[in-house]
C-alpha cells in the first residue's frame, strides 16, 4: 500500500513536546485545570432562557461552618435555657453535644431596614440595606465532605459538575481571554479539587484554581510568561499542535478532553497578556487596597472584583485552607478572628462594586457549608448544623435589608420559609436568567441538572 506523505511541519515535535511548559499561562502540568477559560470557543453556550438579573457572582466560602447564632439569627432564649437541653435542642448532628451554649455576642438593628447583625461585623452592617439575608437554610448531611459538594454541586454524589461548571455551560464566557470560572484558594487544597471540577460536562467548563497565597501574578500563575520563545514561535508551536491532535481526534470524535486541552493551551497563550493585567492587584490605588485591607481573603476579594469587572462570570473565595470555620473547640475565641479577617474585605468588596455600578448585575453569596449548633461541644465549642444556618446574598436581583425565613427560638432547625440548598442554586440560577428545570445535560440515559429533580426559586427575595 502506498503510503500518503505528510505535509512538513514547521517546528520539530521534539521542540514542542520539550517545550509545553513555556506555553504561558499555568505550565504543562496545571493547563487541565485552566481548560474552563474559553467557553463559547469550543462549545457553544446554552444562553439565557429569560432576561437575567445578574451577569456573574462571586461566592464568598466561609469552608467549615459559620454559627448562624453570632453572626446573622440572635436568639434571646439562649440564656434563658443556657446548660439546658429542652425538645428542639436535641436534634441529631455529626457528634454529641451537651446543653445549650448561648453567644456572647450581641446584635443590633442596623441600616434603615433594621435588621439585626452582630458586633462582630461593623463593617458589613453597614451595607445591610443592600443584603438579603437567609436565615433558613438546610442541608441533608452534616459531614463536611457531603455537606461541601452539596453546597458546591447540587448533590452529595462526587461525580456531578459544580454550580460553576453549570453557570458556565449555560451562559459561557465574556471574555475568551480569562478563564470563566477562577476559584481562589491559599495553598494546595487538592482534596477540594472534586467541587469546581465539570463531570460529564464539556471539560473546558471546569474551574480554574488559582493559589493566592501570594499576590504576585507570576507566583499565582506559574509561567505565565514565556522567557524562552517570542510570540510568533508560540503561535506555530500551537498551530503545530493542533494539527498533530487534529489527526489525533480522528480517531476520536467526541473526545471533549482532547477539546479541552486543545483550547486550555490557546487560552494559555492568550493568558499571556490578559492575565498578566487582570491578576496584578499592585495596579490597584494604595487608597483601594487598604480599603481591602491585608491578607489573603482580602487579597481575594479585590482579585474578584478585577475579574469580575473583565467577565470572568463565576469567582469562588475560599477563606482559608481547609475549614477554618469547623470550631469544635474554643468557639468564642476563634470566632472574632475569623470575623475581623472577613468583615473588612466584604464590606470593601461591596462599596466597590456599587461605586463601580458592578452591584446592580453582580450577585454576591456568603456562607458555609453548613451551620454550627446551639448546643454545645467540648465545653467551648459547637458541632455541625444542617438542620438550619444562615446565608446571605447581595446584589444582582436581590432585595437589599431583607430577613427572609426563621429558625426556631434555639436557632437549631429552620421552621418558616424553609430554603434548601437546592432552592438556593435554583433562585441562582433565576438571577442569571436561567430555568433551572431547563439547563440540563444528558448523561447515562438520563437528563441531569443542578437542582437534580427538587428546588424552587424563592421569589420573595427578587427585586
Amino acid at each position: 500500500m502506498k503510503r500518503t506523505q505528510r505535509r512538513p511541519l514547521s517546528i520539530d515535535r521534539r521542540q514542542l513536546l520539550t517545550g509545553l511548559g513555556g506555553l504561558g499561562s499555568i505550565g504543562a502540568t496545571n493547563l487541565l485545570s485552566c481548560n474552563a477559560a474559553a467557553t463559547g470557543i469550543g462549545s457553544a453556550a446554552i444562553g439565557p432562557h429569560f432576561p437575567a438579573k445578574a451577569k456573574r457572582v462571586i461566592h464568598l466560602f466561609m469552608n467549615g461552618g459559620p454559627f448562624q447564632g453570632d453572626l446573622f439569627d440572635p436568639k434571646p432564649l439562649l440564656e434563658k435555657y443556657a446548660g439546658t437541653k429542652p425538645a428542639g435542642a436535641d436534634l441529631l448532628t455529626e457528634r454529641p453535644t451537651a446543653g445549650l451554649l448561648p453567644s456572647p455576642f450581641r446584635f443590633q438593628p442596623r441600616g434603615q431596614s433594621g435588621v439585626p447583625v452582630s458586633e462582630l461585623l461593623p463593617n458589613i452592617s453597614r451595607h445591610i440595606d443592600d443584603i438579603c439575608v437567609l436565615k433558613s437554610l438546610h442541608a441533608d448531611n452534616p459531614n463536611h465532605g457531603p455537606a461541601l459538594l452539596q453546597m458546591n454541586n447540587g448533590t452529595i454524589i462526587p461525580t456531578r459538575p459544580s454550580m460553576g461548571a453549570w453557570f458556565l455551560y449555560g451562559l459561557g464566557s465574556e471574555n475568551a481571554n480569562l478563564p470563566g470560572y477562577v476559584v481562589l484558594c491559599p495553598g494546595r487544597p487538592v482534596r477540594f479539587s472534586i467541587l469546581w471540577n465539570s463531570a460529564f460536562l464539556p471539560s473546558e467548563h471546569q474551574g480554574t484554581y488559582i493559589n493566592h497565597s501570594t499576590i504576585q501574578p507570576d507566583k499565582m500563575l506559574p509561567h505565565l510568561s514565556n522567557t524562552k520563545w517570542d510570540h510568533q514561535t508560540q503561535r506555530d508551536q500551537l498551530e503545530l499542535l493542533r494539527q498533530i491532535n487534529a489527526e489525533h481526534l480522528v480517531s476520536r470524535a467526541g473526545d471533549s478532553v482532547l477539546k479541552a486541552r486543545n483550547e486550555s493551551m490557546q487560552t494559555a497563550y492568550r493568558m499571556q497578556f490578559a492575565a498578566s493585567e487582570a491578576f496584578d492587584v499592585n495596579r490597584e490605588t494604595k487608597q483601594s487596597k487598604e480599603a481591602y485591607g491585608p491578607g489573603h481573603f482580602a487579597n481575594g476579594c479585590l482579585l474578584a472584583r478585577r475579574l469580575v469587572e473583565r467577565g470572568v462570570r463565576f469567582v469562588q473565595v475560599y477563606y482559608g485552607n481547609g475549614q477554618p470555620w469547623d470550631t469544635h473547640s474554643g468557639h468564642d475565641e476563634t470566632v472574632p478572628k475569623l470575623c475581623k479577617n472577613i468583615d473588612q474585605p466584604i464590606a470593601a468588596l461591596i462599596a466597590d462594586l456599587k461605586q463601580r455600578g458592578l452591584l446592580e448585575d453582580t450577585l454576591i453569596v456568603w456562607g458555609g457549608e453548613f451551620g454550627r449548633t446551639p448546643t454545645s461541644e467540648n465545653g467551648n465549642g459547637r458541632d455541625h448544623n444542617h438542620h438550619g444556618f444562615s446565608m446571605w446574598m447581595a446584589g444582582g436581583g436581590v432585595k437589599g435589608g431583607l430577613s427572609y425565613g426563621e429558625t426556631d427560638d434555639f436557632g437549631f432547625k429552620s421552621v418558616i420559609d424553609k430554603v434548601h440548598v437546592h432552592d438556593l442554586h435554583a433562585t441562582i440560577l433565576h438571577l442569571l436568567g436561567l430555568d433551572h428545570e431547563r439547563l440540563t445535560f444528558r448523561h447515562a440515559g438520563r437528563d441531569f441538572r443542578l437542582t437534580d429533580v427538587y428546588g424552587r426559586v424563592i421569589h420573595e427575595i427578587l427585586a
